[in-house]
């Protein structure tokens, strides 16, 4: 194998059997793309659900399971012991067929001689109008579908192959539990629940006044644009709404300057790490009450761009022109992660201060985005914490509806949950929250100390059902059953992550994809392996792992700082991830892997990037890929086969933060004190 693929990559534990599930898979794909476009030809009929019905009976297949054997071995670099990050179990795939309507029939012999005639005229009549039945059936199949898809649809019903469907559904069946390999004791020593201030003398004894429970991503919110970190609760959608891309081009459509922050001897200077924006479309009876330049109101098409920045700032700009909606609101820290505003359009920013300041211990912020006033604050100096005064808050929040429960975790360890008894009255502007009953869970590894594999959680949670999903600061994944506060199953993630997981279903399944970075001398002082993986979220068993080489340096961590972009539409099969300092300290990655096999499709080489990666689509389902690099570029993929589109080039420094796209516009803050808005053309 050549030295520029070898020394960085290493396969996934499939062995030779992945060249013969290229043909199922290439086979599946087109399937897909199939049914996508007659399910979207039916859609559009008047007697749709009827020709679904016709379609799925003609080109029905037959029941399939596929077993794929995963293969021992594994391990990681660097001077720890090697520590095998491959499942022990197999993957199994199961797609139901439709059942087959019996069509024939059989009639019976008439003896009668006197009604021989008679017979027979019925028999010609009910010939004739079967034929007729059959030119019409075809003759609307026709009609809904074109004569290439039937061609095409013909030949996949006599292959036998199960379909990809990564269509999701709201509701799938899913029961988490653990395995030997994943059971929490393995990795957990103790975990604590403290309600109001008083600790549970019991951590099993927990019961909540209301259950917890979120829908598929799609139906986190009804706001029209991005609200949190990776857009919902399942981490997947950077991007509001399609582009309509026809040159695949980039250009400046605005920019708008940024600061710097000093504290502690530490110079912050524009937006870094995660720093995402949020943008809303606030309807006017909202607008009406807010304190936004009197143009900004009267504007009906007005986004409004939301960027928490490292300057202790948070920006307000109109998404068109880049102009100021209103001042900028000084909160005095600096924000590495990204905020997230209320999914049930309520005026709301939460906030989370990455660092300390000369205001104080960092801590989080709930405003009130109508005047921008601080309606209440935590998380400072939290007692509770086994991490002392550290009290760092990089990830985004998320808001459970139904309870008005706040949900945050925090770098000190602690993840939060609190009732806000929120009050807003829309028509009279008033807004209120009184913060009542904060539950906070806490654990402790069996191997952090206070010098590595820290207790603490600076990702974003990602949610389904009542059944949170995170990675810690330690090593550890965890899902964490947030109505009873048990931990369900723990994997071993190997280092220090910043990567927040991203849920998927995948044929009626949940999946999690999430990688980790790489922590100078935890496991090595020189490289270290650095894992791709595949979860299957009921178990926590690895299905997959897809290994990079990587360097680090202390303080600017390789590997993968970033968050994995699941692909959709044109780009279901895929997922995308950057990874850092690959073939040296300035050098990364972004790599398309295929989601059944962890196979790598394509590479892209640039400077290492720690900014997320967005998948765009236009209105068709065609994507696109989109990132952005420490070498100050944006970069548009095509996200089938990695040929780049177009560069731009928005910064002489880097680019930490991660794109929002709002339709054909993107917006991402830089290093050197800007936030660039670019247009898809």
């Amino acid at each position: 194998m050549n030295q520029k693929k070898n020394s960085h990559v290493r396969k996934s534990n499939f062995s030779s059997q992945y060249k013969n599930r290229q043909k199922e898979i290439e086979k599946a794909r087109k399937r897909k793309s199939v049914e996508a476009k007659i399910q979207s030809k039916q859609n559009g009929a008047r007697d749709g659900e009827t020709q679904k019905k016709n379609l799925a009976e003609a080109y029905a297949l037959p029941k399939r399971t596929v077993k794929i054997k995963a293969q021992p071995g594994g391990g990681t670099g660097g001077s720890a012991p090697k520590k095998s990050a491959r499942p022990q179990g197999g993957y199994y795939e199961t797609v139901q067929k439709p059942a087959k309507k019996r069509k024939g029939f059989r009639g019976k012999a008439v003896a009668l001689k006197l009604f021989a005639g008679a017979g027979i005229l019925c028999i010609l009549a009910i010939a004739v109008l079967a034929v007729r039945m059959r030119e019409n059936f075809f003759e609307n199949i026709k009609k809904a579908v074109p004569d290439q898809l039937l061609e095409t649809a013909a030949k996949i019903g006599e292959e036998k192959e199960p379909p990809v469907n990564m269509v999701a559904t709201k509701e799938i069946i899913f029961e988490p539990h653990s395995t030997e390999t994943t059971a929490p004791s393995n990795l957990i020593s103790s975990t604590d629940i403290e309600i109001d201030g008083t600790a549970l003398t019991s951590a099993s004894g927990y019961v909540p006044d209301e259950e917890i429970s979120f829908l598929i991503g799609e139906e986190y919110t009804d706001v029209d644009g991005i609200v949190t970190f990776r857009g919902n609760n399942f981490r997947d959608g950077a991007a509001y709404g399609t582009a309509e891309m026809a040159d695949y081009t980039l250009s400046k459509k605005w920019s708008h300057d940024t600061g710097s922050l000093s504290s502690g001897g530490t110079v912050w200077t524009g937006s870094g790490w995660t720093g995402q924006p949020l943008m809303a479309k606030w309807p006017q009876e909202v607008k009406a009450h807010m304190n936004m330049y009197d143009w900004a109101k009267e504007k009906e098409s007005l986004v409004e761009v939301i960027y928490a920045c490292m300057d202790g700032y948070v920006y307000f700009l109109d998404l068109e022109s880049g102009e100021a909606t209103r001042d900028p609101l000084y909160l005095g820290y600096t924000f590495k992660g990204a905020g997230a505003l209320d999914p049930r359009g309520y005026p709301i920013l939460y906030v989370g201060a990455g660092y300390n300041s000369d205001e104080g211990t960092a801590r989080v912020f709930i405003v009130n985005l109508l005047d921008c006033s601080t309606m209440y604050t935590f998380g400072d100096n939290d007692p509770f914490s086994l991490r002392g005064s550290l009290s760092f808050f990089d990830g985004s929040a998320l808001v459970d509806e139904e309870t008005d429960t706040l949900i945050y975790p925090g770098e000190n360890g602690i993840l939060y949950l609190i009732k806000l008894n929120t009050k807003y009255d829309q028509q009279n502007g008033m807004l209120s929250i009184s913060p009542g009953k904060t539950v906070k869970w806490r654990y402790y590894g069996t191997r952090s100390s206070t010098e590595n594999f820290w207790v603490g959680m600076e990702d974003s949670a990602a949610v389904y059902k009542g059944y949170l999903f995170i990675a810690d600061n330690g090593g550890n994944l965890m899902c964490l059953d947030l109505n009873t506060l048990q931990l369900v199953w723990v994997q071993d993630v190997l280092d220090d992550s910043n990567s927040t997981p991203v849920l998927s279903i995948e044929n009626g399944k949940l999946y999690l994809y999430v990688s980790t970075s790489f922590r100078l001398g935890w496991r090595s002082y020189d490289t270290a392996e650095i894992p791709i993986w595949k979860i299957d979220a009921e178990t926590g068993e690895i299905l997959w792992h897809t290994d990079y080489e990587c360097y680090t340096d202390d303080g600017v961590s390789g590997g993968v700082q970033s968050t994995i972009a699941s692909g959709k539409d044109s780009l279901s099969d895929y997922i995308y991830v950057t990874v850092s300092k690959t073939e040296d300290n300035a050098s990364g990655v972004l790599v398309c892997l295929d989601k059944m096999s962890g196979e790598i499709v394509w590479e892209h080489h640039a400077g290492y990037a720690w900014s997320s990666p967005v998948c765009v689509y236009n209105s068709d389902g065609t994507g696109k890929v989109l990132y952005c690099s420490s070498d100050g570029n944006m970069y548009l993929l095509n996200g089938e086969t990695g040929e780049v589109h177009d560069t731009l080039s928005l910064s002489e420094g880097v680019i930490e933060a991660s794109p929002a796209v709002y339709g054909n516009s993107v917006v991402v803050g830089t290093r050197d004190c800007k936030i660039w808005c670019v247009e898809l053309g």
